[in-house]
């Protein structure tokens, strides 16, 4: 039997090489994925752009259905599986979707709290801020889809359907509906894992339209009538 490569989600921290604090790989490969071009509006009238001047770059958006099915573990004894049943693969894409886990902001609080003890964050006649600098910073995630898709995302929408549970009602099965679309990543931006993912897969997209043009060459030239 062939081995079939499985598609995931990937949240990342901005050192790629560092601990990753959550995957979640797809137990069942979606059957289908929906690809939408979102292509901005053109200006018209005294404003309109040359024809052949671009204008901003189209948004590709992507939805499709996870299943998720304890079945294997139970079969297996595993131990998660028995008492948690899918939960854990719920809640890790559930957290995908936040700035941040309550356990990371309670180590951030408690951080800034021995600092201030110790004098380390300020002081002096300086008076603190009245609004507090948010650390919270969504997710940064990965969608990799095959050996030619590592596309930069953010999730735009989670639905999750629990449809089978076990006697502690954890559910042992369910399908969540997400909505991704592809994050644009900004020349500025310090994202360097984004950049290169979106860049190779960019690249490998006109590799193929390259490859196409080879294969199709002959019978283009046939269409031509001039």
């Amino acid at each position: 039997m062939p081995y079939l490569l499985k598609g995931a989600l990937i949240e990342y921290g901005s050192d790629f090489l560092g601990p990753l604090p959550n995957v979640v790989i797809f137990q069942f490969n979606p059957e289908t994925l929906t690809r939408q071009l979102q292509i901005p509006t053109r200006n018209v009238g005294t404003n309109a752009r040359e024809t052949t001047q671009a204008g901003d770059k189209p948004i590709e958006k992507i939805n499709f259905k996870a299943v998720f099915n304890a079945s294997n573990g139970l079969n297996s004894n595993n131990i998660l599986a028995r008492t948690m049943g899918v939960g854990p693969q719920l809640a890790a894409l559930e957290q995908m979707v936040h700035p941040q886990s309550k356990l990371s902001g309670l180590i951030g609080e408690a951080i800034d709290k021995i600092g201030s003890a110790l004098g380390i964050g300020g002081g002096g006649s300086t008076p603190p801020p009245r609004q507090q600098i948010p650390r919270e910073n969504y997710p940064r995630i990965l969608f990799i889809w095959g050996p030619f898709r590592v596309l930069p995302v953010v999730i735009e929408s989670m639905s999750i359907v629990e449809q089978q549970y076990d006697f502690l009602l954890n559910p042992v099965q369910a399908e969540v509906s997400i909505g991704l679309a592809v994050n644009e990543i900004d020349n500025c931006s310090d994202d360097k894992v984004a950049r290169g993912a979106l860049n190779y897969s960019n690249i490998a997209k006109e590799g193929q339209a390259i490859l196409n043009l080879a294969n199709t060459v002959s019978q283009a030239i046939d269409l031509i009538p001039f």
